[in-house]
């Protein structure tokens, strides 16, 4: 496919409004998918348009939304589904920039976690352009709230990544309540069977517009990595901060309590540091994010899932603390620096094994990807040596000293040299000290050995590792073995599909009185698989009538909603990814009996489950989640 050409904003054909906006943000040129997909929707036709963060697909599809949009009638003529709230929230923020001169144009966003009556008196208030999760969509259509019968556009925004989630029902409810005549777009990153199965049915007649590979990494940003050992991370990246004078720093880690642990270290050594990830209630989110986009803040952590939605042009570096569990995530977190035009870096640290899957990116952005060199202790005490002398030289040439004078003969009163004096305030203001890594020879070793990649720990993935463990690391694909996306080499998912069964497979996951799922078993269920109804639920047991061994590091969740309400996986996986945030393939199994479900999830996000799904819908049902009983109660 030939490089897309990139035209000047003045050269689209879009109002004076858009440009002047547009202008105002300070972008002159349109992005490859801009260019291509722009003039596509201003004529009205149905667009696939396959692209990742960061080059643009907002502008992309917001621009001729906008344009459509009858100004002061206030019926919703546009809309925007969203994997979640934080990417909601960003697409509508940079709406609204495009808008900014149109008048009577209003833009509102709608997601879970939030007060749906706030968002109810919203839409009341007149939205044209409604930007939301499907969940809450859902929500708002089934208290009549929202109502879509006059929609020209939709536009569902990272659409593979809502079906991961699982949101599938609920997108084709949505789309089946608006205008048969609406203008249809979809963004994704992957063009997979299962988006092309939408596309089919949706659209008419849909244009393709592709940012090819050699596209989807910017030209602007220096990428390197480092080959470390695991326990010396956080002393090279800060060594790598300090050297090249870093200012505003992202920094991605694949768990949130990977996250928790690196601000807490930056932190007590002194940088301004805060982490964003699931557990965090939106207030905290919203907090975080304001300070980092001031400058209050100058070094973010985040998980991927939390990091969507993060759209701040300034950033300097994005660390890769953890090497991306998926070649696209890699694509995602480098796309946060380098913007409007502007140059950056993006640094990842590897870990023995962890090599195989730095090969595999490169493989994916066909890009070569440098070995870094590892700043010493001497070389950044020189810098900040160097930095330290030209702050005194400004402060000299200042002329405001008389009143600290005396200060310097009280020190030469107390016996210390002049030299002695210079040499402790120096380390002082510097703030550099000896640590046990500053002699110390921090690459890593040419074959694996240490916690995060040894040759027989490794290469396991985050959910299923080659001997059914869990371990840090894969060569493998996006979420599991080689074999099955989400299941181990031994079992539970061999076929590729997503398996809604406990990580240790050799329960087989069909041992309760209830149904296990798998994704793409379709099949309807087995009378015989339920319980009587009105039966009490109980724990569950396997064949032998022993109590089901759940994973340690999952926590079972009792939600009183089943078979009787027409209750599917997926409304499951949409209500619990959408409403809280947290990822939809850490769900462990669903068990779906008659009148309720037990769902497995990792307990670090049982609190969270239980606070924002307290009064949450499913399928139009408000819902009860609590800790199912243990065994024996």
């Amino acid at each position: 496919m030939s490089e897309i050409a990139r035209l000047r904003f003045d050269e689209l054909p879009v109002s004076e409004d858009i440009k002047k906006a547009v202008l105002d943000m300070g972008f002159e040129t349109a992005s490859p998918i801009q260019s291509e997909a722009i003039p596509y929707l201003l004529e009205g036709r149905d667009v696939i348009g396959q692209a990742q963060t960061g080059t643009g697909k907002t502008a992309a599809f917001g621009i001729p939304m906008i344009e459509k949009i009858i100004a002061f009638d206030k019926y919703v003529q546009g809309l925007v589904l969203c994997p979640t709230r934080e990417l909601a929230v960003q697409v509508t923020e940079e709406i609204k920039k495009l808008a900014k001169y149109k008048k009577g144009v209003w833009v509102t966003t709608v997601y879970g976690g939030d007060s749906i009556e706030r968002q109810i008196k919203s839409l009341k208030a007149g939205a044209n352009i409604v930007v939301g999760t499907p969940g809450r969509v859902i929500d708002l259509i089934e208290r009549r709230a929202l109502k879509l019968e006059r929609v020209q556009m939709a536009v569902l925004d990272e659409a593979d990544e809502m079906l991961d989630m699982g949101f599938r029902d609920d997108i084709e409810s949505i789309l089946q309540e608006t205008n048969e005549d609406r203008q249809t777009v979809f963004f994704s990153a992957t063009m997979s069977k299962p988006i092309m199965a939408l596309t089919s049915r949706y659209q008419n007649d849909p244009k393709l517009v592709k940012v090819v590979k050699n596209e989807i990494t910017n030209a602007n940003i220096e990428q390197l990595y480092f080959d470390v050992k695991g326990k010396a991370k956080m002393e090279v990246m800060t060594r790598l901060m300090d050297f090249y004078g870093v200012k505003l720093a992202l920094i991605f880690c694949n768990q949130k309590k990977r996250v928790d642990e690196v601000v807490e270290e930056l932190i007590l050594r002194g940088y301004a540091a805060e982490g964003l990830h699931g557990d965090l209630r939106q207030t905290q989110r919203t907090n975080v994010m304001a300070k980092f986009r001031s400058g209050a803040t100058t070094i973010l952590v985040a998980t991927d899932v939390a990091a969507r939605g993060i759209d701040v042009n300034d950033i300097d570096a994005v660390f890769n603390y953890d090497i991306p569990l998926d070649e696209e995530y890699y694509v995602h977190r480098i796309g946060r620096t380098g913007r409007a035009g502007k140059t950056g870096k993006a640094y990842t640290f590897v870990v023995g094994a962890e090599r195989n899957r730095l090969r595999d990116i490169m493989n994916f952005t066909k890009v070569k990807i440098d070995k870094g060199v590892i700043p010493s202790f001497s070389d950044v005490v020189g810098v900040k040596k160097g930095m330290f002398i030209e702050r005194v030289q400004n402060a000299i040439q200042e002329d405001d000293l008389a009143l600290f004078g005396d200060v310097y003969g009280s020190l030469t009163h107390a016996g210390f040299t002049n030299e002695q004096i210079v040499a402790a305030l120096v380390k002082m203001n510097m703030g550099v000290a000896k640590n046990e890594f500053a002699d110390e020879n921090l690459e890593g070793e040419s074959r694996g050995g240490d916690r995060y990649g040894s040759r027989d720990g490794g290469r396991n993935d985050r959910f299923g590792s080659r001997d059914g463990g869990r371990g840090n690391g894969s060569s493998g694909d996006r979420f599991g073995s080689r074999d099955g996306r989400f299941g181990s080499r031994d079992g539970g998912g061999r076929d590729g599909g997503r398996s809604y069964g406990n990580n240790d497979s050799r329960d087989g996951g069909r041992r309760d009185g209830g149904r296990s799922f798998d994704r793409n078993d379709s099949r309807p269920p087995r009378t015989g698989d339920r319980p009587r109804s009105g039966e009490d639920r109980g724990p569950r047991t396997d064949r032998a009538g022993k109590p089901y061994r759940q994973d340690d590091n999952m926590v079972r969740m009792f939600v009183n909603i089943g078979f009787d309400e027409k209750i599917s996986p997926a409304n499951i996986v949409g209500a619990f990814a959408g409403e809280t945030g947290i990822p939809g393939n850490t769900l462990g199994q669903i068990n779906i009996f008659d009148k309720y479900t037990f769902v497995d999830i990792p307990k670090e996000y049982a609190t969270t489950v239980l606070n924002r799904m307290d009064g949450a819908s499913i399928k139009g049902k408000k819902v009860n989640v609590e800790i199912a009983k243990p065994v024996g109660n």
